[in-house]
């Protein structure tokens, strides 16, 4: 034993030295990887889903309107009702976005291109439902925009930013796709509905109110201010004078 002691002894404060380095390497190391946001909530799936029906008919009656076919209207219907969910995804980093790895995100705007393609004469002379149902829609898109981005990570500022994003992204793609100028972009009052909406969703979430009190807030907020904008014809400041610069 006493002759094994001079080779027990190194060996022992060999290995507590490499136990000792091995705690303080792991100490150091820096803390690269970002939040793993939760599953989404019920609430939070249920308001998504709604938004990208409302919108998706939207999409598919401009379709209608243009005269497109049958595929037409359903990627019109798809384009509007995820266009600015898949934008708030691939901007946040949450890959794949959920419109590819959730199966019910793809058959909410095609069940209703389909249902617009069949009863599209009754909802052609629902003009004012239809725009009420894309208020509705922008109002439940901002809120669960800005939510989203929250839980990924982002500040304030940037989520309500993308809620905005989410709100009118949608429709500004159809709007392309359709050969017509974007409604954001023809004085209509849109963008800055989406945009307080998203903001009160955000301070109500920072105060931690619950999903459903954020989202009757902010999307309350967003949906009567769309639709006064639509009943009083209120339009955003558009530059006056002649157009040549």
């Amino acid at each position: 034993m006493v002759v094994l002691l001079p080779v027990i002894v190194p060996v022992g404060r060999a290995y507590a030295s490499g136990r000792v380095a091995q705690r303080l390497r792991l100490r150091r190391a820096p803390v690269t990887s970002r939040p793993v946001p939760s599953e989404p909530s019920v609430t939070f799936v249920v308001l998504d889903l709604a938004g990208i029906f409302v919108f998706a008919i939207s999409g598919a009656v401009v379709a209608v309107r243009k005269g497109l076919d049958g595929f037409g209207v359903l990627v019109l219907a798809g384009t509007t009702g995820l266009g600015g969910g898949f934008l708030r995804d691939v901007l946040i980093g949450a890959t794949p976005p959920a419109a590819l790895a959730d199966w019910r995100y793809l058959l909410a705007p095609v069940a209703a291109g389909a249902f617009t393609f069949y009863v599209h004469p009754a909802l052609g002379r629902m003009e004012r439902q239809v725009n009420v149902f894309d208020a509705f829609g922008l109002a439940l898109f901002c809120v669960t925009g800005a939510l989203k981005s929250l839980e990924f990570g982002l500040g304030p500022v940037p989520a309500a930013l993308m809620g905005m994003v989410t709100g009118i992204g949608g429709g500004m793609i159809r709007d392309v796709l359709a050969g017509r100028v974007p409604a954001v972009f023809r004085g209509e009052l849109y963008a800055t509905p989406a945009l307080a909406g998203a903001a009160i969703a955000v301070v109500g979430t920072r105060l931690d109110f619950p999903v459903v009190v954020v989202a009757l807030l902010g999307g309350g907020v967003c949906l009567a201010w769309r639709l006064l904008a639509m009943w009083r014809h209120w339009q955003a400041p558009m530059p006056t004078g002649p157009a040549s610069v």
